[in-house]
């Protein structure tokens, strides 16, 4: 093979102690570094610094040590000539008879990059030397984006539209490094010394997909929002770093083709902050208090606030005040404590052949009335026993 696997073990003392000069990862590298020249290697058993400015030309013999989490691109002229996403050592031999492309790694990397490579790999016969690029294959973190002014998007469980102001940060993955290289890294950054950072302000690549992403964040909470299976809830999106990922990656797959188009795609987002509109806000608040009165939490602040109605009415008024209230909340249908008498109401007139009724005495002068309603309270544990007691004695005229 024209890059020959020596072994399987990932850089460590046997390639060290094997291999005086080799070509590897540059060291002090920023965590967000995506694409860089491969560096070599020199004495010290392989361990020590550079002796040597960097240089990312290997020729024939070079040997190449691929870390766990990088993947090898090999160039010539811009086009590609191998790759290697299988951690271990390598030797690059320019005489062998297919080292017109060279592929290693299908047990690591997806049928994607498979596709990728048959599409671009180098179909001519490679020369003595070649460009080594590493490819981030790790999430790359701290990639951050905020709007300056409000995004609106439609609300399924609000029932509306939602504006908000919102910042955070997410994480970056090359999941297919030969269409990233080939498509999307602008050609200034193969060169020797050069280094692809997606936090780099100077990268113009790296802010276009910022404001990509910014663009896509609109949907994206629509989408995430409006997904039955995340409930509908909008507070669930701080809280769910993976979900709104695979949402807000869904929305510039779709706006902007990252994955079929680049390679990239967006692994996980954290959601510093969402800072609401007024109208929004008042929503939440209107749905907040719907949620409190729904089922039978509603039901318990009904109770609560018909027993704080009787107590307010006992201290203003004594039993008989209390008895008035219940006889009112009775009539108005509250707490079950009346039903309603057919052909008695607000509801009912007289028929033409019988005179309309006689008005009944006030219940609160029948002291029968008054003992069965004060005893359908005291059952119902709407009032004390010492309520009842003093009901019954004043009714009573005791």
């Amino acid at each position: 093979m024209g890059l020959f696997k020596a072994a399987l073990d990932t850089l460590g003392g046997t390639f060290a102690d094997q291999w005086k000069d080799f070509h590897t990862i540059p060291d002090g590298l920023a965590p967000t570094a995506a694409v860089f020249p491969a560096v070599p290697r020199g004495t010290n058993a392989g361990r020590g610094s550079n002796t040597r400015a960097s240089d990312n030309v290997i020729t024939n013999g070079s040997k190449i040590v691929v870390p766990a989490g990088y993947g090898l691109v090999l160039m010539e002229d811009g086009a590609i000539t191998g790759f290697a996403a299988d951690p271990g050592g390598y030797e690059w031999r320019s005489q062998a008879q297919d080292s017109a492309g060279i592929f290693s790694g299908d047990g690591i990397v997806s049928p994607l990059i498979r596709t990728s490579w048959e599409r671009f790999k180098f179909g001519g016969r490679p020369q003595s030397q070649q460009q080594a690029f590493f490819v981030t294959l790790k999430e790359l973190p701290n990639n951050r984006f905020g709007t300056q002014s409000e995004i609106y998007w439609d609300d399924a469980y609000l029932n509306a539209q939602v504006g908000a102001v919102t910042r955070g940060t997410y994480t970056l993955k090359i999941v297919d490094p030969i269409l990233f290289v080939k498509n999307w890294m602008p050609a200034a950054y193969l060169q020797n010394g050069r280094v692809f950072d997606f936090t780099d302000l100077e990268n113009d690549a790296a802010t276009q997909l910022f404001n990509e992403v910014v663009g896509s964040l609109a949907p994206a909470f629509s989408m995430y929002t409006n997904d039955p299976a995340k409930g509908n809830r909008i507070t669930r999106i701080q809280q769910d770093s993976i979900g709104f990922a695979q949402s807000l990656s869904a929305a510039v797959e779709t706006n902007y083709q990252w994955l079929t188009g680049r390679g990239l795609q967006i692994a996980q987002v954290a959601l510093v902050s969402i800072e609401y509109d007024p109208n929004t806000r008042e929503l939440l608040k209107t749905v907040q208090r719907a949620d409190a009165l729904a089922g039978a939490r509603g039901n318990s602040n009904l109770q609560a606030s018909v027993a704080a109605g009787f107590e307010s009415a006992g201290e203003n008024a004594g039993p008989g005040g209390i008895l008035g209230f219940g006889m009112a909340a009775g009539a108005t249908g509250l707490g079950g404590l009346q039903q309603p008498v057919p052909g008695v109401g607000a509801g009912s007139a007289p028929t033409a052949t019988a005179p309309a009724p006689a008005p009944a005495p006030a219940a609160a002068d029948d002291p029968m009335a008054v003992l069965t309603r004060a005893k359908q309270m005291l059952d119902a544990g709407l009032i004390t026993q010492q309520d009842y007691d003093a009901a019954k004695a004043k009714a009573l005229g005791l």
